[in-house]
């Protein structure tokens, strides 16, 4: 019967690893099988994945196309059913929207949208808000009071 231990590769399976740069009489002594001299004979030698051969770059090559307004303005998004798990009469502000999960950063304010329900009233303090998330909040009994936006960098 045979046992795990008995196991074993073919023989010339495995191959032992190639030690280079062990002395003259190995025949891979001196240069290691690098030849002599080059780029690719020298530590750290070689080109990267993306090198053309000095000739101009893909990258840099083609056209450039599109457009960066670097003057968008860019809310961060919350909406009316978002404030329904702040308890009736609370005043929310943006720190406590940051707290709450409802906004990740604040990019160049928040602004307040009409999604969803909202039953009790808020009063909510933020940048921007849309005419129907207003409309619902004050249906619901709430206020919306607009806040100066952030200094842009």
């Amino acid at each position: 019967m045979m046992k795990l231990g008995d196991l074993a590769p073919n023989p010339g399976a495995r191959k032992g690893r190639k030690r280079v740069g062990r002395g003259s009489g190995s025949g891979l002594g001196m240069t290691a099988g690098r030849g002599t001299k080059g780029q690719k004979s020298r530590s750290g030698g070689g080109t990267p994945p993306w090198f053309e051969g000095g000739q101009m770059p893909l990258q840099r090559r083609i056209p450039k196309r599109g457009f960066h307004n670097k003057f968008k303005v860019r809310y961060s998004v919350v909406n009316v059913g978002d404030l329904a798990r702040f308890e009736a009469g609370a005043e929310v502000d943006v720190g406590q929207l940051m707290a709450a999960g409802l906004i990740g950063k604040l990019l160049d304010g928040v602004k307040l949208l009409g999604e969803g329900e909202i039953s009790h009233p808020l009063t909510v303090r933020v940048h921007k808000a849309s005419v129907a998330a207003v409309s619902k909040l004050q249906a619901a009994g709430g206020r919306v009071d607009l806040i100066p936006s952030p200094e842009r960098k």
